[in-house]
């Protein structure tokens, strides 16, 4: 008998996992006239199980058997798109570099001593002489900060121009990545709350460090101690879409920006990106920009085009620039660029109370959410009111357009 009941229950637990790996997650979309409660009940009669409502686009995502095919999932009443719902690497999505969260960088093959000096004295080293960093760089010997608190790339933002008139205070601010490791000395004073879309039962603690070191640039408190960041006085949330690989479903991002939405986040930073965009994400762009809220998003580092949710026109979207003002080699460009911001060997949080010294559009991603957040503090209560304002507080740099849009933010000028 006690055979008999173990043999079941193993034979459920097979069964089980064969479903699990027989199934495929979709989003579904159905038209605006649809409640929700038939949206649910829909799917659920055409085989699925429903993962998370994205009402904010009239959807859901579900898993199904995968003898359940798009066509059949067509035919329940109401549904106007049907997409699959893929887990991508969105912080080393553009990467062709392997190893990104080594201890030490990953080996990047460098060309002849000949050939690199041909490059560089016909100015090509910075476009195409290097192969494409990934995501983010994480430096194994990070620089200190300096004696007033104060990162190159927030120096070089002019941040503490504007501190006089405003200093981001009482602006919600949601960080969509990784998570935030809230109690982190230069975070906990200003951490306000936040979502976690990849497991809601627990709290959205950053277990990668990607979030965490993109929070301490946008808000980092003023303290004297470690580092400040543009918006000191800013409200922090955050927002863990992506799990400790830095992956996470299409659907798993939607939810974090239905959370900020639904939460009346004021600006949200996306330092995030893949090279494919959907419907459903697209959707989701366009309702937060109707919602009111400022998206600030990194452009790639593929060298290439500009990645998605950057490519949208909801979104400001961010290249990366290195302490020469010279566009970072590995920032994506074209001409949905909004401006150019400090990318390369940025200083931050990090998660376990520490600091870390990292590169990428991901990084100059924050030094521009900062920047909106003061904006917003000193009266811009629109995203098109926010863009207006960077775009004025801007000065070239003598880049292509497509390189650095606007330019470089001066947040002295917000208050002119």
């Amino acid at each position: 008998m006690k055979h008999t009941k173990l043999f079941g229950v193993m034979w459920s637990l097979v069964v089980g996992l064969s479903v699990a790996a027989n199934a495929s997650q979709k989003i579904v979309t159905f038209s605006r006239s649809v409640p929700e409660r038939d949206r649910i009940t829909g799917v659920q009669e055409a085989g699925g199980k429903i993962v998370k409502t994205l009402h904010i686009i009239n959807a859901v995502a579900a898993r199904f058997p995968d003898h359940i095919k798009d066509a059949d999932i067509y035919t329940v009443k109401g549904v106007a798109y049907v997409e699959e719902d893929k887990y991508l690497k969105w912080i080393e999505e553009t990467s062709a570099v392997a190893g990104t969260m080594a201890d030490k960088p990953a080996a990047i093959p460098l060309s002849s001593v000949e050939t690199a000096l041909e490059r560089i004295k016909a100015g090509e080293y910075y476009q195409d002489a290097i192969p494409p960093l990934p995501s983010f760089i994480l430096h194994p010997f990070p620089k200190a900060a300096d004696d007033k608190e104060l990162p190159w790339g927030v120096k070089r933002v002019n941040a503490s121009g504007a501190w006089s008139a405003a200093t981001g205070e009482g602006v919600k601010v949601a960080i969509i990545d990784t998570g935030v490791d809230y109690t982190h000395p230069d975070l906990a004073a200003h951490y306000a709350g936040g979502y976690n879309a990849v497991s809601t039962s627990t709290l959205p603690m950053d277990d990668h460090g990607h979030g965490t070191h993109v929070s301490g640039t946008i808000g980092a408190i003023k303290d004297g101690k470690g580092v400040a960041g543009v918006a000191p006085g800013a409200k922090l949330y955050g927002v863990k879409v992506l799990d400790a690989n830095g992956g996470g479903t299409y659907s798993d991002v939607i939810d974090g920006i239905q959370w900020a939405v639904d939460n009346k986040m004021q600006v949200i930073n996306m330092s995030l990106g893949g090279r494919s965009g959907t419907p459903a994400l697209a959707s989701v762009m366009t309702a937060a920009g109707k919602a009111g809220v400022t998206i600030v998003c990194a452009a790639g580092n593929d060298s290439g085009p500009v990645n998605y949710p950057a490519k949208y026109p909801e979104a400001i979207a961010v290249s990366a620039s290195d302490s020469s003002d010279r566009i970072a080699y590995f920032s994506s460009r074209g001409p949905e660029i909004a401006f150019i911001a400090p990318g390369v060997s940025i200083y931050s949080t990090y998660k376990g109370a520490a600091y870390k010294t990292m590169s990428g559009t991901s990084m100059a991603c924050p030094h521009v959410a900062g920047l909106a957040a003061l904006a917003a503090a000193l009266g811009a209560d629109t995203p098109d009111k926010v863009r207006a304002a960077l775009k004025k507080a801007a000065t070239p740099l003598g880049l292509k357009p497509g390189e650095e849009g606007a330019g470089m933010i001066n947040a002295a000028k917000l208050i002119q």
